[in-house]
């Protein structure tokens, strides 16, 4: 049929930055500040390289939930005459830069100043304060991410997904950064009590020095994954496989249709998805039947795929 149609939807604002991941980021942020600070005062009368680049990682932690913060608030601006698809995907973009102060404010720093106390080694005061402010901050970072988690459960549950399958294939990246930094920074206040009680027990620097090289590779590894994935978002990456499955067999379900010629979907969002897609139609289908079978399947692919927002359907005669 030479007859095409397109039918879109466009529901405004999508959602993107919920009041979940909002509270979320500031519990985070709020935590990190306060660690920071701590850290900083125990590093500077301690002499502990591990205790400064701890300082540092919980400096640069706050940073990116500053950015986190704004890439929630920025992307869900309505769609507008200059973007018609909305600003979803600044949030990757502010995300991005959150992953680049990771790397910079916290991996580099505490890299440098491990393999300084490595070459030159340290003079080491009293542990005492260092002991105490790591087992707040422990606790503190406890909080916020107990709190990242019960959002990842309930997230799962909803989507019927594992937490790993959920943390590998999410578009929300906000969540997926609280969770990876918290996690991570647990695990370099273990290392860095490692670091100052190695080097308390037999007086050797080098403990302390290896504790802040190690706190500085995790850090840089977390800052790859996020910048892998956000970079991937930001230029423009498709719903998973499975998503895509579903799409394809509600379509192919639809009235009249034949088959489905080919499918595109693009995220923009965390709750906003765009599909388009050539379908097929019988020979002998009418007009009128194609376009209340193009509304009837934007209706039904929405149902299906709720993250979907937009539906873009082009008749098009099956090919021999």
């Amino acid at each position: 049929m030479s007859e095409q149609r397109t039918t879109a939807h466009d529901a405004g604002d999508p959602g993107g930055g919920g009041s979940e991941s909002v509270t979320t980021v500031i519990v985070a942020g709020l935590c990190n500040l306060g660690i920071a600070l701590a850290k900083a005062v125990a590093g500077a009368v301690s002499g502990s390289s591990a205790m400064l680049s701890e300082a540092a990682h919980s400096f640069a932690d706050t940073v990116t939930e500053v950015l986190l913060f704004l890439s929630l608030k920025r992307s869900t601006r309505p769609a507008d005459d200059a973007h018609p698809l909305g600003y979803g995907r600044e949030r990757y973009l502010w995300a991005l830069l959150a992953s680049f102060a990771t790397f910079v404010g916290g991996a580099v720093f505490s890299v440098h100043d491990g393999v300084h106390t490595l070459r030159y080694g340290e003079d080491l005061g009293s542990p005492a304060l260092s002991y105490l402010i790591l087992a707040v901050a422990f606790l503190l970072e406890s909080v916020s991410l107990a709190r990242t988690v019960r959002q990842l459960r309930g997230e799962t549950r909803r989507l019927r997904v594992g937490g790993y399958r959920y943390l590998r294939h999410t578009s929300d990246t906000t969540v997926k950064a609280v969770f990876l930094e918290d996690s991570a920074a647990l695990v370099g206040l273990l290392l860095a009590f490692g670091g100052l009680l190695g080097a308390q027990l037999t007086g050797d620097a080098l403990w302390d020095g290896l504790a802040s090289v190690l706190i500085g590779a995790l850090l840089a590894w977390v800052a790859y994954v996020l910048a892998r994935d956000n970079a991937s978002l930001l230029i423009g990456r498709a719903l998973p496989e499975r998503e895509e499955r579903t799409i394809t067999e509600t379509l192919a379900a639809q009235p009249r249709v034949v088959r489905v010629l080919d499918l595109v979907t693009s995220v923009h969002g965390p709750d906003d998805v765009l599909v388009a897609a050539k379908v097929g139609f019988a020979d002998l289908a009418t007009a009128a039947e194609i376009e209340t079978a193009c509304d009837q399947a934007e209706r039904a692919v929405r149902r299906a795929v709720p993250a979907v927002t937009r539906v873009y359907l082009d008749p098009t005669p099956p090919r021999p």
